[in-house]
């Protein structure tokens, strides 16, 4: 089943046919917000499938292009990033120790909105193309084993990313750097999550294209390593990671898509008040060139080698 929230945050389910409001439903569960309303869905969702499914054969649709979709996990309590997660050029062909990072509630958006680069002298701003399992039971030093079992779905996931500092909370915590949607799709539709073909385009450029078949670490493994750290609750975000090798800097005026097998296509759009660019050549490119992978210089602007405006 797809799960989005609409408009004015109306919770929806998606068909061929369109969107069909399930506004219905979303009353008989108690919330102050829509993160209270997708949470409460996801954890009482047996008690309320079989009215999804009702609400989904009903004839009368909304036009998917006639509605504004929503971020379908606003604010949600945790997002886990795995780090270095993928076997590509950046890694090498040996998979690294596990780990993680966490980005705030206030860094999601939806489809079609706006990722804001802010005023940080950063070699680059970059987005990764990453697939994220959604939480759907409390996992609190869960075996392996068990992992799976607290999966509700998955989400498109764009990790936002300032290069060019150390501290992880500045590469990864602002505002507006976590893109994503355009829905959830739960666990049932997908049959393996380890066998998507994740891509990206920049201005209708490919500029990913790997598998999730490339993870170093496994989802079974991610979740119950990182409910030894912290409890995960329902509505949790666990973004699984990306392969480095075509990212690229974003600049102002941009435009990016993320499809990946079964989750939909998430468009967002970039911003940046500035007007900075930067080289468009990939991570492995840059490798290819006998370059330091990760640093794309940056071309003009604020914070540009040589310019006025440098600090």
């Amino acid at each position: 089943m797809k799960l989005v929230l609409f408009d004015d945050f109306r919770l929806g389910v998606l068909t061929e046919g369109g969107i069909h409001d399930a506004s219905a439903i979303a009353a008989d569960i108690p919330h102050a917000g829509p993160r209270e309303l997708i949470n409460g869905l996801i954890v009482r969702f047996e008690d309320f499938r079989a009215r999804l499914n009702q609400v989904a054969r009903r004839g009368a649709a909304l036009p998917l292009d006639g509605v504004r979709l929503r971020p379908p996990l606003p604010g949600a309590r945790n997002i886990v990033g795995m780090a270095l997660n993928y076997i590509d050029s950046a890694s090498g062909p040996q998979r690294g120790p596990i780990d993680a990072f966490l980005k705030p509630a206030g860094s999601i958006i939806g489809p079609d909105e706006t990722m804001v680069l802010p005023d940080f002298p950063a070699s680059a701003f970059e987005g990764e193309a990453e697939m994220a399992a959604v939480i759907g039971k409390r996992a609190s030093g869960i075996d392996e084993t068990a992992a799976m079992d607290h999966v509700f779905g998955y989400v498109n996931f764009i990790d936002g990313s300032a290069r060019g500092t150390t501290s992880l909370y500045q590469m990864k915590g602002r505002e507006t750097f976590a893109p994503i949607g355009p829905y959830l799709v739960t666990a049932d539709e997908i049959a393996d999550p380890h066998n998507l073909r994740i891509r990206l385009w920049v201005n209708g450029e490919l500029r990913q294209d790997f598998n999730s078949a490339t993870m170093a670490h496994r989802l079974p493994r991610c979740i119950a390593w990182a409910s030894t750290v912290h409890a995960l609750e329902p509505g949790d975000i666990l973004a699984t990671g990306t392969s480095h090798d075509g990212l690229s800097a974003f600049q102002d005026g941009d435009t990016v898509e993320l499809e990946t097998d079964g989750l939909g296509r998430l468009r967002v759009h970039i911003r940046d008040a500035l007007k900075r660019t930067w080289s468009r050549d990939t991570w492995l490119e840059r490798r290819d060139k006998g370059l330091p992978a990760n640093a794309v210089r940056q071309l003009s602007g604020k914070y540009a080698p040589g310019a006025a405006s440098a600090p």
